[in-house]
């Protein structure tokens, strides 16, 4: 028997799921502000490019993903 002491994490296994929700959310974020290239370089597409999706929907989306990693990091195991 060796008397290594036992190691113990930093975070639980529900903080990591919780971390993975988060990250889940801020990619579907990144992926709704992609997009808007026009096939003409000359022609601006103001409706494509303000659209609720990217101004309003995906920034929204990061924020959330953020404070889920907040809570996933401070929350206390039992």
């Amino acid at each position: 028997m060796s008397n290594t002491p036992k190691q113990d994490f930093l975070f639980d296994k529900s903080n990591y799921k919780w971390m993975l929700i988060g990250v889940a959310f801020i990619l579907l974020g990144l992926i709704l502000m992609a997009g808007g290239k026009s096939a003409d370089p000359h022609k601006f597409n103001y409706d494509e490019i303000y659209s609720f999706r990217r101004i309003t929907l995906a920034p929204i989306m990061i924020l959330v993903g953020l404070a889920v990693e907040v809570y996933a990091i401070i929350k206390k195991d039992k």
